[in-house]
């Protein structure tokens, strides 16, 4: 089997190419170009001839659409890069899949994000894929209109599409631009003797954090055993407040602190609960995680440790 991946020297994409060799796929990884070993191609998706001769040099059986611009403050920065890449950059691809034989189309994966849900009532938690849609910030809704780029295709052409709505995935490797690798970050800076100064946003809305181990692995499951036009949420089905996470890190991290609000920090909106039933993934696949939320923070922060003791 061969499998296409875009943004696949992300953090995401660089575990699910190892999930992918790892069960026997041959991956072609489109990405941004960091040095001579990263990528197969370099992956422009403003580019509508290089997102084609990408998906004509794959001949992949699977498609993995990881590519976007993924970072919320950034989008509520800059919505119309956000809007060209992941909205756009979508329908290029698609329209790139569309144009090969039909007897070679491949199944493509979109993946999506929790944030197409925004804000919704503690009352309609855990959220299932039926939920509102109700995106709060530029990225989800550039996801929202993702999701009905891909499923459109396959209703339109006939492309076997499955569309996962990750959660929040945190792991060794995340930038630190993300909550959980920056309280990690900071913490691995204290205990090389930094500053105990620890700057925080909002730490008390609750989320459903899971492990991208166990993320990509239910990709890669529901790629070979989702059913085609369907949506299915990626998720622990559990909430657990920042302010915990914070904690659960302090005490692996050993380090005192001094917790300061930062303004800079805070989101205009941050929807207070968030979290999913995983209940549609765990009976088309039987997956279930395999990563504990404890085991997954030491994990991260022993990584900080290791990157702040190169640097």
């Amino acid at each position: 089997m061969h499998a296409l991946v875009t943004g696949g020297n992300g953090f995401v994409g660089r575990y699910l190419n190892a999930e992918l060799r790892a069960r026997g796929y041959e991956t072609f990884v489109a990405g941004h170009r960091r040095d001579g070993s990263d990528v197969d191609a370099p992956l422009d998706l403003a580019d509508a001839d290089n997102v084609r001769s990408i998906v004509e040099a794959a001949h992949a059986d699977v498609v993995f659409h990881l590519a976007a611009q993924a970072f919320v403050p950034a989008s509520i920065a800059q919505p119309l890069d956000t809007y060209d890449t992941n909205v756009m950059g979508t329908a290029r691809l698609v329209e790139a899949l569309r144009k090969l034989p039909q007897a070679r189309f491949p199944k493509l994966l979109f993946v999506s994000s929790a944030e197409v849900y925004g804000v919704h009532e503690p009352s309609d938690m855990p959220l299932r894929e039926h939920a509102a849609l109700r995106p709060a910030t530029p990225y989800g809704a550039s996801k929202v209109a993702g999701e009905a780029v891909a499923l459109a295709s396959a209703r339109s052409y006939g492309l076997p599409v499955i569309v996962t709505r990750a959660f929040n995935h945190i792991g060794p490797g995340q930038s630190d631009r993300f909550v959980v690798a920056r309280f990690a970050k900071r913490l691995a800076d204290i205990a090389a003797g930094g500053d105990p100064a620890f700057p925080v946003g909002n730490l008390e809305p609750r989320r459903d954090f899971l492990d991208v181990r166990d993320v990509v692995r239910a990709y890669v499951d529901l790629a070979e055993r989702g059913r085609e036009g369907e949506v299915y949420n990626v998720c622990s089905g559990t909430p657990t407040k920042i302010a915990d996470v914070l904690r659960t890190l302090v005490t692996i991290a050993r380090v005192g602190v001094e917790i300061r609000e930062d303004a800079a920090l805070l989101r205009p909106a941050d929807a207070p609960l968030l979290y999913g039933d995983n209940a549609k993934l765990v009976a088309a696949t039987g997956w279930k995680p395999a990563h504990a939320l404890p085991r997954s923070l030491r994990d991260i922060y022993e990584a900080a440790c290791e990157k702040v003791a190169r640097t």
